[in-house]
């Protein structure tokens, strides 16, 4: 009896299967600006050692466009999910 229960957060539930839309990044376009990974609510972009963006981890990504909107270079476009089905 007793105890703590913690609840669920992005880093030990995979919350990407909760997405009906999902952000696709483009390497092309992208600048590294950082303001994607600043403002992702999951921590759901991913960087190499150099803090340049790498993409996006899906397994965490609940596909809430945050990322997509703050982009300045539009490196970040949002698709339907059943697109990928």
């Amino acid at each position: 009896m007793g105890g703590i229960t913690y609840g669920a957060s992005a880093e030990n539930v995979e919350t990407g299967q909760w997405r009906s839309i999902r952000p696709v990044w483009n390497g092309e376009e992208c600048i590294s600006c950082m303001l994607c990974w600043v403002q992702c609510p999951d921590r759901s972009i991913t960087t190499d050692e150099n803090g340049k963006v790498t993409g996006i981890d899906y397994f965490y990504c609940k596909g809430c466009g945050i990322c997509a909107q703050v982009c300045p270079k539009k490196a970040i476009e949002m698709r339907p999910e059943s697109d990928f089905a």
